[in-house]
């Protein structure tokens, strides 16, 4: 049987940001902007640029945001348009029109393996990809594309995987690995969080995921925590031991957890450096401060 295009992504925003508090007290994290934009549709973007047809985005009761965003907005386009602004007109329009998008309600914080699993039925038996809403990677291609490519060679799971800092192996998932071909490897065993000396290697694998169905029949019979709590790594472990699954590092990539306050920082100022509207200004005056 011909294996199956990758079609979907699902991409969990129902968590309540309280690293970003009071910010976050009455907008969800996903929609603070990196210059213009807000994280979860460049997150959407890479997903679209990868070949995703179906953005399948889980959310809560307070996320009403990040639907409104990606509807159409009737009385702005009608004042853009009055107003003869029409890139931006074009611009806001353009967001609804990426995907075809579908929400899911997670209806209680048990979990990101828990947020993935209330998708299911709209997945389906069908390969899918995971992407965090707050976070994302800038690579060339864009990291979901890469997944696909060893997906399609290959036919079995991957993770995206970034080489790490010795001083911060202990803020990730660091994987031990045996060369396949070129830049993907077959996952072993992922450590989570490992002390520098017991790390298996320097390559993280986290934030972009691609998944066979097979793993929602892990995610169901899945052990919760003492907290109630299903995550998607307790998953990996187990879907590890009963197929092959594949690390891609990723090409050319620089990753930014926006969930973090120093990272989103981070992602402001390279995003702003890029920009087209204000990227010399900006440098400009990043270079007149006195630090």
């Amino acid at each position: 049987m011909a294996q199956k295009k990758v079609r979907k992504a699902v991409i969990p925003a129902a968590g309540f940001g309280t690293r970003f508090l009071p910010a976050t007290k009455a907008q969800p994290k996903e929609m603070l902007p990196i210059v213009d934009k807000p994280i979860i549709q460049y997150v959407v973007e890479q997903a679209i640029e990868a070949g995703i047809e179906q953005v399948i985005i889980v959310t809560g009761w307070h996320k009403r945001a990040i639907e409104d965003h990606f509807d159409r907005h009737f009385e702005l386009e009608s004042r853009l348009e009055q107003s003869g602004k029409d890139e931006l007109l074009s611009q806001i329009k353009a967001i609804s029109d990426l995907a075809n998008f579908v929400y899911v309600r997670q209806k209680e914080p048990l979990g990101n393996g828990h947020a993935v699993l209330v998708a299911k039925d709209v997945v389906g038996d069908e390969p899918f990809m995971v992407m965090w809403g707050d976070e994302f990677f800038q690579a060339d291609p864009v990291a979901p594309a890469q997944l696909i490519a060893a997906f399609e060679k290959y036919g079995n799971p991957a993770i995206a995987g970034v080489r790490i800092a010795k001083q911060d192996l202990h803020k990730y998932g660091i994987a031990d690995v045996t060369p396949v071909e070129g830049n993907v490897f077959k996952i072993n065993k992922i450590v989570e969080k490992p002390k520098v000396e017991e790390a298996p290697s320097d390559l993280a694998t986290h934030g972009t995921y691609l998944f066979t169905p097979d793993i929602y029949d892990i995610l169901e019979k899945l052990k919760p925590t003492k907290s109630g709590e299903i995550w998607i790594a307790d998953a990996i472990d187990e879907l590890i031991a009963k197929r092959e699954v594949y690390a891609v590092e990723l090409k050319n990539a620089k990753y930014y957890d926006c969930g973090n306050k120093l990272a989103y920082l981070k992602a402001m100022v390279d995003h702003g450096l890029q920009h087209p509207d204000i990227s010399g200004e900006f440098k400009e005056y990043l270079k007149n401060l006195e630090l």
